[in-house]
């Protein structure tokens, strides 16, 4: 990318106030001085909104723009970019949906994380892209919580607060009274795995299981809807639980993983079809 410096650019111009947030107001100026990275450069080139969006990208990246940030208002970024407010408007709608900015009506643009929407962009394609159906994406979902959940759970054993096994409890006790409910049911069902990504206080695998939740809404979907999905489901969260209660790491990792692949078979059973006979009984009293 090659970027031109404005004409009247002057070595000691005053710093221009190029970014905003919620606590302090930063000023950078519109050209670094020696040893500073700029926030923002002067653009001249064509294909504008793309050169908009690779700086605002490489400032994240560099650290000159951080989460919670605010970006400066259409016109004043675009009077200090010298660009067409069109141009800023367009690059705000591919940060936005790169997950990298979040508008809100009446307040600004915000720097946002961005890492568990484009984590989720990438996992929505992974199990779209040349499959027939959602069925043909469930086997690569239920390997990859596999992988995760089993140690997840383990880790949430240990580290769990009072306000997570409460949330955990609560999750549990809407999906007993919600088993014609489907909506509930599979919003509690969530809740509770959330609840226990959250339990392990790591930002990194909160951020992974938030990132798959819309495909995990998905496959619940299509569970719920096969004959004793949600009671064979019931059975393996109160192992879980248990678990959880007694601060026992490994029989929240063996429960865990029996109710993987519980969610297997029944994954591959097609809706209101016939029961395997090889699952745990859904009437099996685990825990009162």
């Amino acid at each position: 990318m090659s970027v031109l410096r404005p004409k009247t650019a002057e070595p000691a111009s005053p710093a221009l106030d190029l970014r905003y947030s919620n606590q302090t107001i930063a000023s950078f100026p519109q050209l670094a001085r020696a040893g500073e990275i700029p926030v923002y450069k002067v653009i001249r080139n064509a294909r504008l909104y793309e050169q908009i969006v690779q700086q605002i990208e490489e400032s994240v990246l560099n650290g000159s723009l951080k989460p919670g940030d605010q970006l400066p208002a259409e016109r004043d970024l675009a009077q200090r970019l010298g660009v067409s407010r069109t141009a800023v408007r367009e690059a705000v709608k591919t940060l936005r949906e790169k997950g990298l900015v979040e508008a809100y009506s009446g307040r600004g643009t915000f720097i946002t994380d961005g890492t568990s929407q484009a984590a989720r962009q990438s996992f929505d394609l992974m199990v779209k892209i040349g499959q027939q159906g959602q069925q043909e994406g469930l086997p690569h979902l239920v390997d990859l919580r596999l992988v995760l959940e089993p140690g997840i759970a383990a880790m949430a054993a240990e580290r769990y607060t009072d306000e997570d096994l409460t949330a955990m409890r609560e999750a549990v006790a809407v999906m007993d009274r919600s088993q014609k409910n489907a909506e509930a049911y599979i919003e509690a069902d969530l809740d509770f795995h959330l609840a226990l990504a959250e339990a392990v206080a790591n930002p990194l695998i909160l951020s992974l299981i938030d990132s798959i939740v819309g495909l995990l809404r998905e496959q619940r979907i299509r569970i719920f809807n096969v004959e004793g999905g949600p009671q064979r489901g019931q059975f393996h969260h109160k192992r879980i639980l248990e678990a959880m209660e007694r601060r026992d790491p490994e029989m929240a990792r063996s429960s865990m993983r029996a109710h993987l692949e519980q969610v297997r078979q029944d994954s591959q059973i097609p809706p209101s079809g016939k029961e395997s006979g090889k699952h745990a009984p859904a009437g099996s009293k685990i825990i009162a």
